[in-house]
Order: C-alpha cells, then structure tokens, then sequence
C-alpha cells in the first residue's frame, strides 16, 4: 500500500484505497464484479485505484470459481478479519438483517473505518445509534442501495435538494407488491394466485410477509421521512397496512371508478409534525404512479422550491443495487484522505419532530360493503356516516343478489381517520350491513 503524501494540504489523488467486502451473496458478488470491470474508469473519475483486498462470507464452498480465478484477494469466514485489518478503508456491508450486521457496522466504525451498506433494515432501526459512531470517529456511513435499489434518491436528498424543505414523499417502494397487483389486474387473479406467481420467479420470498405486509417499505419510508424532514423517524412509528386483504374485486371495482391500486409510502410534514404511512390506496389513472408496473419502483418528492420531481427504475437486484453501493464507495473515495477523514454527507437529522398520531390524520376513503337491499337502508347508513362527521362524496350500488344482498361502494370526503372508524364500528352493529368487506384510502394526488 502506498504512503499517504500530500502537497500544500493537497492529498496525494494516486492513493490506493482498499475495500473489505463483508456477504458475497448475489449482491456481494456483483459489487465484487463491477469493481473489477469497472475499475479503469472508476479510477480515471477518482484518481484513486479502488481494490478489492479482501471478502468475507460464512459459505464460500459456491464461490470456488471466484476464489481461484482471484488469487490476489483474501478470502475468509470471519468479518472481523477485515474489521480488524489495518489496511482496510472502507468495508462494504451486505449480510442484511439487524444482527450481526449492527456489530460488524458498529466494530468497523470505531475502527476508523467507512462503511457503505445497503441495509434497510439496520438503517431504519438503529440508524441513530449508528450515525453517532460514524460521527464520534470522524468518519461516514453511506447507505443509498438501502432504498430503491440503484435509483438515486437518497444522495440527491443530502446534496442536490438540500436547500429545499421538502413537503411531501409518495413513493411505491416495494417492488413485490407492486408486481402483485400489477398481475391481479392484467391477468384477473386473486392475491394468492398472483402472490404464487411472484414467488416462482423469486420476485417474492417463501415467507413473503416482510413485502406483503409493508414492512419493507416502511423500512425504506423510515429512512426516506429522517433525511426529507430533519428528524429521526423509526420503523415502528410508521403506520403500517399490507395488501393481503385486496381483491380482485377491489381492482375491479377501482378501475371503474378511474383508479389503479398501489401499496404507497407516504410521508408528508405539516406544522412542524411528521405524518408517515404505508398503505395500498387508490390512485387516479391520471398520476404517473398509477402507471408504474411490475417491479419497477418511483418516489415523488415535494420541495417547497424545486417543485414535484420524481426518481424511477428497478428498485431491487443485483446490478442496480451494487451500481448504488459502487457509487458510495466513489463518494468515499472523491473525498478520502487517511490523515484527515471527515463526514462527507453526515446525519441530517438535526431536529426532534413528533410524529403525528394516525388517528388524528385524514384521508378519502373506499368503502365497500354488503347491504340488505330493501328500502330505508341508505338513509340509515347515512345517519351512521353523519353523525361520525363522515361526509360522503360518492355512492354506487354495484349489484343485488338473489339473496337480496346489494353491494355498495362509498367513497369519502377527507375525513378524520378517528371518525371513519368510528362510523365502521357503529356500522357493523346495524343489522341492514351485513359485511364492511374493505376499506381503502383514496390519495388524489395531483396530475
């Protein structure tokens, strides 16, 4: 490794910078890859020959290929090998999960070292425990592949919109979901059948709850909403609602009424207060978001001097992924200096905001239920929304069965979450409601 030299305070730009890479899944091994290929043009971008010193993955009996054919690299069982390696600069994180990947972060901070991720979950946990490492030892963590994969969203949040204040998020940033409901409209199927569907071309895991529940966009919304407002946002403080109880029904029904279903992240800032959610929604066909398909992802920002501008691409896989985790190491390695490191982009969580209950927010709803059709029933169910304070902008009657059932579709005016469900309660208790089927929120975002 070459000695560090620098003329008039100006670091030498032929500095080697050596990179420990620590989980050589699909994503490890694509980052590996694309730093080799790569490696010419990285250089002639940095000034700075990026090398890959060593890797560490608890199975390497599927890498033989890779090993052999890469003698100049130390491969290894242990992480700490390259933790503890003095001649390591920046590790790159990709084992996933909180635990042991808290440990290695924390261990590789306090030795000095950078650390690029892409681990949401970490992040979206433990993010403020892990930044004040990063700070107390005067070195960064960077983490863009944390959130959609290889679209840019997060360097241009710290950098490039950084003067703006930023009003509002809306994203679809779960490509599994979105895949799903894509295939519940185009080809007619129920959840199960399209959930299948995904699973059999690994879009969906074989527990797939962390996708179908929200739990992983909200994750990602927690990162996005502590970066956007200033303020530290947790996972558990994101309201949270999956699509398991969506229908083919529910698409159906939403594209006569001009609307396509899609799991949203929402988060927005108003009177100093955070409002952040995840929640499938009706989305007029008129919006953009309406027309992202399959697994691709797209995030809305609001900037009170930007405007509305909009990131959109794959949000998931290997090559998009490790472009964003080479592209941290290159942030790193334009600005690295071993006599002198400093924060390159740094927390910008610089404020305390509250969060706002979820019950005390307010959106349009979708209603739909199954009545007793025979007459009076209207008016009843009006006196129930009515005095919950539950305006009502639309009412369509879908169809009356031989049992004499009718189904009907409510959509709301904005309403206080509190009272909605207020009013579904007291609903339930008539005896001319026979089934709430579902309740969905209508985001009428502009076109």
């Amino acid at each position: 490794m070459q000695t560090d030299k620098t003329t008039a305070g100006i670091p030498d730009k032929n500095l080697d910078i050596n990179i420990g890479i620590i989980g050589f899944g699909y994503i490890g091994t694509e980052v590996f890859r694309l730093l080799l290929a790569q490696r010419q043009y990285i250089m002639k971008k940095t000034g700075r020959k990026l090398i890959v010193k060593s890797v560490a993955e608890k199975d390497l009996s599927k890498k033989q290929d890779l090993i052999s054919s890469h003698k100049e690299v130390t491969f290894t069982s242990d992480p700490y090998d390259i933790i503890n390696d003095a001649g390591i600069d920046i590790v790159v994180e990709l084992i996933g999960g909180i635990n042991p990947a808290y440990e290695i972060i924390i261990s590789a901070l306090k030795n000095g070292k950078y650390v690029v991720t892409a681990n949401k979950d970490l992040i979206a946990n433990k993010g403020a425990d892990i930044f004040r490492e990063a700070e107390k030892n005067n070195v960064d963590i960077l983490f863009e592949a944390s959130v959609g994969g290889g679209i840019p969203i997060i360097g241009p949040l710290k950098s490039s919109l950084a003067s703006n204040n930023i009003l509002k998020i809306v994203g679809i940033l779960n490509g599994t979901t979105n895949f799903i409901l894509t295939k519940m409209k185009e080809n007619s199927l129920g959840f199960e059948d399209a959930l299948k569907i995904a699973q059999e071309l690994g879009y969906a895991e074989a527990n797939p709850a962390s996708d179908i529940e929200g739990k992983d966009a909200a994750n990602k919304l927690a990162i996005l909403a502590s970066i956007a407002f200033n303020s530290r946002v947790h996972f558990e403080e994101v309201y949270r609602e999956g699509i398991e109880k969506i229908s083919i029904s529910d698409i159906l029904y939403a594209d006569e009424l001009g609307y396509n279903i899609k799991l949203l992240a929402i988060g927005s800032e108003e009177n100093g207060k955070i409002n952040v959610r995840v929640h499938p929604a009706l989305v007029p066909k008129s919006h953009i978001l309406a027309s992202i398909k399959d697994t691709f992802n797209a995030v809305y920002f609001y900037g009170n001097y930007v405007g509305e501008i909009m990131s959109f691409g794959r949000g998931a896989g290997d090559k998009p992924t490790a472009s964003s985790v080479v592209g941290d190491i290159i942030s790193i390695a334009r600005n690295f200096d071993r006599n002198n490191k400093h924060v390159i982009f740094g927390c910008t969580c610089f404020t305390h905001k509250q969060i706002m209950p979820f019950l005390e927010t307010s959106d349009k709803f979708y209603i739909l239920m199954d009545v007793i059709d025979r007459s009076g029933v209207l008016a009843q169910i009006a006196a129930v929304f009515g005095k919950k304070e539950v305006s009502i902008q639309s009412m369509v009657q879908k169809q009356t069965d031989a049992s004499g059932t009718a189904r009907l579709i409510f959509i709301t005016h904005n309403t206080l979450n509190k009272s909605l469900y207020d009013a579904v309660a007291e609903l339930k208790k008539i005896n001319v409601v026979k089934k709430i089927i579902n309740i969905l929120r209508v985001e009428e975002l502009e076109s």
